[in-house]
């Protein structure tokens, strides 16, 4: 078993800390949800098409080494190619694709500075902050619950 097979264990108190902040944040989103579909101010047909809409966005996130590439910037900061790379295990072609379609979402910026020698650092934007930020209680939630397959 290598060091990324390895489940993450965290301590109960921390568990449960997480599980009522999730559950909170649930409550608060169905909430939500049930009081604008009352007020009809969104319909199932406005949430359908928004999917369609978002298709690009969830399809990208869905890729290998996406989710990594943004949990490196989050944990670590603002970081190189080579160092990307290193901490992901993503070949440089990929990583430079995903690199690419990230930044033309407008979740990480690319960042030159001049050298010598040159270097190009990548860093999150707020919306990429935000996006990973988002996307932890979902990952925590399906493997605590081993909904991995």
């Amino acid at each position: 078993m290598t060091s990324s097979d390895k489940p993450v264990i965290l301590s109960q108190e921390i568990s449960e800390e997480i599980e009522k902040r999730i559950i909170h944040t649930l409550r608060g989103i169905e909430d939500t949800l049930k009081e604008i579909l009352e007020k009809g101010e969104i319909s199932f047909n406005d949430v359908k098409n928004l999917l369609v809409i978002l298709d690009p966005s969830f399809s990208l996130l869905s890729q290998r080494w996406v989710l990594e590439i943004l949990y490196s910037l989050l944990i670590k900061g603002p970081l190189s190619f080579n160092e990307l790379k290193k901490l992901t295990g993503a070949s440089s072609r990929s990583l430079s694709t995903k690199l690419k379609s990230l930044s033309r979402l407008g979740l990480i910026r690319r960042t030159v500075i001049s050298g010598p020698p040159l270097r190009t650092i990548y860093s999150l934007t707020e919306t990429g902050k935000t996006t990973a930020l988002l996307s932890l209680p979902l990952l925590y939630y399906i493997a605590s619950r081993k909904l991995a397959i």
